[in-house]
């Protein structure tokens, strides 16, 4: 056959099919996602969103900066999730290579079978072929287009599950540390505290010399002493273990943690939020939420794009030789264009699309969970924030009355106007109320790292 004839024809039928499908494909709507996300608590706009701050200006302590820089390197968990954003790169790269033409190429050589009165000599003649073939499917209906655009989408829903995993360690590590530090100043409050209880032993015993108190102040101080000297071990247990989980985050082995002090952090100067929506599109598993509903959109088109014609053209060239491999051969070509309409496939396609829609839904409804999810945790961090620096001032108003107490009843016991069990609730109550102090600054600064994680700080 001509072949100037047959590309004619393919020619005809790929304008022909152009026209006809110019309505397959329906285009993304970014729009039509619902993003409305409301805070139940205020969240004013301000010039300097904490989400947008990177971690070294978000967190001072230069030993939690350099454990955080630890972790981005070291961390397994990051490295995993890297190593799925390369992945996705491969297959996004794979997706576009469908636009362009296979080509493959081949050697046939028939091969007779063996039996009675047959000829195996090696004077038989035989066929050889080696053939280059070629074909192109034409995407008519943006098939192939939606294919490379879900790809795309999956690659950047991927990048953006890095950044998640990203935002993640930084508030992990973060709060990790804050925790190791309220530890360490709840020994350093537990073994004055003993301190404390050691000199009103002492105290008691010289007031008992003197008729004052009885035995009984002396045994109960003694009691309250190891009573606190109790708790350390499992402090020091606690400690033991944060560190441990510090190095797991950051990728080294078990070991101690280089750390400052909790008196030393301080706590954000206005836990601002920005704009809702402004703000949580800057967390990444927004952004992944909402790519996954475009990569199901795009898949969605795909799969509409089956009920129509496929145009594949084809060609193949080559040398076909008798008798030998290397004797004369003759030269052999052929073009093929084929136009291919699905007329009974058991309803492949029609499930094809059904299950494509439904997981289109699906994608949608996780895009606005992960909304109202972020919503929430935004809410919640404020609140939890604006609650402790609440606590934290009220807090220092008991601290204060509470040591003056404690002054106040060790000089009126010395002087018979007081019991010693006045003595000893109020160091009892002392050392709670410091305790619950060190538990509000951490709430102060564990809610600060929420916020931040919560508004996609850390991203990049």
């Amino acid at each position: 056959m001509n072949t100037k004839l047959i590309s004619r024809q393919a020619l005809t039928a790929l304008l022909c099919a152009m026209l006809a499908g110019c309505n397959v494909l329906k285009p993304y709507d970014q729009g039509s996602l619902e993003k409305s996300a409301v805070f139940r608590v205020g969240a004013q706009a301000d010039t300097a969103g904490i989400g947008r701050l990177q971690y070294q200006q978000m967190f001072k302590d230069s030993a939690l900066q350099t454990l955080i820089e630890k972790a981005l390197v070291n961390n397994l968990d990051l490295k995993t999730a890297f190593s799925k954003v390369l992945v996705a790169q491969a297959d996004f790269q794979q997706s576009k290579q469908a636009f362009f033409p296979t080509l493959s190429a081949g050697l046939s050589v028939p091969i007779s079978a063996g039996g009675a009165g047959s000829d195996n000599s090696a004077n038989s003649p035989h066929s050889y072929q080696t053939m280059l073939t070629s074909s192109w499917e034409a995407d008519l209906w943006g098939k192939l287009k939606s294919a490379k655009r879900a790809s795309l989408a999956s690659l950047l829903q991927t990048e953006a599950n890095r950044r998640a995993v990203r935002t993640a360690l930084i508030a992990d590590v973060a709060t990790s540390y804050y925790s190791l530090l309220a530890l360490k100043a709840q020994q350093n409050v537990a073994e004055q505290s003993v301190t404390g209880w050691q000199k009103t032993v002492d105290v008691m015993k010289e007031l008992k010399k003197a008729d004052v108190v009885t035995s009984a102040a002396i045994v109960q101080s003694e009691a309250s002493k190891f009573a606190v000297a109790a708790t350390l071990p499992d402090i020091r247990l606690a400690i033991f273990e944060q560190e441990n989980r510090l190095n797991f985050l950051v990728g080294n082995s078990p070991g101690p943690v280089v750390a400052s002090s909790l008196d030393a952090q301080q706590g954000l100067q206005s836990p601002s939020t920005g704009l809702a929506v402004t703000m949580l599109a800057n967390r990444p598993d927004v952004q992944a939420a909402e790519y996954g509903f475009r990569y199901a959109f795009e898949m969605s088109n795909v799969a509409r794009s089956y009920f129509y014609p496929s145009l594949t053209i084809g060609g193949a060239a080559g040398l076909s030789s008798l008798t030998s491999f290397f004797s004369a051969a003759s030269w052999i070509s052929s073009l093929t264009a084929g136009l291919t309409q699905p007329i009974l496939n058991r309803g492949a396609n029609r499930s094809r699309l059904r299950i494509s829609e439904q997981q289109q839904q699906q994608a949608a409804i996780v895009f606005k969970s992960v909304m109202l999810t972020a919503a929430g945790e935004v809410s919640n961090a404020v609140f939890a924030y604006n609650t402790a620096s609440e606590k934290i001032l009220t807090r220092k108003s008991q601290l204060d009355n509470l040591r003056k107490s404690v002054d106040y009843t060790q000089q009126l016991v010395r002087y018979g106007f007081a019991n010693y069990t006045e003595v000893l609730t109020a160091q009892q109550s002392l050392l709670t109320a410091e305790l619950n102090s060190i538990n509000d600054h951490l709430q102060q600064l564990s809610a600060g790292v929420a916020l931040y994680r919560s508004l996609g700080g850390g991203a990049n």
